[in-house]
């Protein structure tokens, strides 16, 4: 799950899904690592096949770290701060490599957000001109999405164009949203040619309320990729960085001229 593209449940499971949110309710505590649920989460077995508890499985487990990466308050660095407000830092963990956390405030509700981010996915490159194509190859439930992206090809372009295959999973907190993504494989989209298949290590999309004002989100972006090929790690430390400041800055575009749900 990429969102961007770089220029380069059972017994253990919230009972609440993400579709037909109900955000009446303006969380009290902003402290995002309180959301954290228990150490299992696990689905109903009977309700998928092998395959697609395969895929609700990873989708569990990436939102597991994610959390984990969320409780994390010593190890970041700022990496940009752009006029709008828009904070990215990073931290460099064992399994992932470099981690970036972008941290912003939108003028929308998290039910706009959760709208566009993951019910209109696949009109996401009508807005982010960096996205030619996203394509749901397969729905499981109503929270876990099997996808397949293409990056859009530009003109001088250092990374050139990308496909990503992840599986996405929504997953509802109170009035928080988590939105994340990793890198699979699936029968449904082998390795197209005349294409390098990166690889999303992680994504988390974090969507909560402002503390007494539900009009605002608190938007908070986990991202860290493998973009494959020979790219040096300096130059995809600085594009991913500003990859995320060009999708807020779509967004928001986006966002200014879109009626509410």
């Amino acid at each position: 799950m990429g969102c961007c593209s770089v220029r380069y449940i059972g017994d253990g499971l919230p009972k609440q899904r993400c579709s037909g949110l109900d955000f009446s309710k303006v969380r009290e505590d902003s402290d995002l690592s309180s959301s954290r649920p228990g150490p299992e989460l696990r689905v109903n077995s009977s309700w998928f096949s092998n395959t697609e508890l395969s895929y609700v499985n990873q989708g569990e487990a990436a939102l597991r770290e994610a959390l984990g990466i969320l409780q994390q308050q010593n190890g970041w660095q700022t990496e940009t701060y752009q006029g709008k407000g828009e904070l990215v830092l990073s931290t460099v963990l064992p399994r992932l490599g470099k981690v970036f956390r972008m941290e912003t405030v939108l003028d929308v509700p998290v039910d706009q957000l959760y709208y566009e981010l993951f019910e209109k996915l696949e009109q996401m490159p009508e807005w982010n001109p960096t996205l030619s194509r996203v394509k749901i190859l397969q729905r499981i439930g109503k929270d876990t999405l099997l996808t397949h992206e293409i990056t859009a090809q530009h003109p001088g372009n250092l990374i050139g164009q990308r496909d990503f295959v992840s599986v996405r999973h929504c997953w509802k907190k109170e009035t928080t949203v988590y939105l994340v993504g990793t890198a699979t494989h699936s029968e449904f989209m082998p390795m197209q040619k005349g294409q390098v298949r990166a690889e999303s290590g992680l994504s988390c999309i974090v969507l909560q309320p402002l503390e007494g004002d539900q009009r605002h989100t608190r938007f908070t972006w986990l991202l860290c990729m493998d973009l494959k090929g020979w790219i040096p790690k300096s130059i995809i430390n600085r594009l991913v960085p500003q990859s995320q400041a060009d999708f807020i800055r779509y967004l928001r575009q986006h966002l200014s001229t879109t009626a509410h749900p």
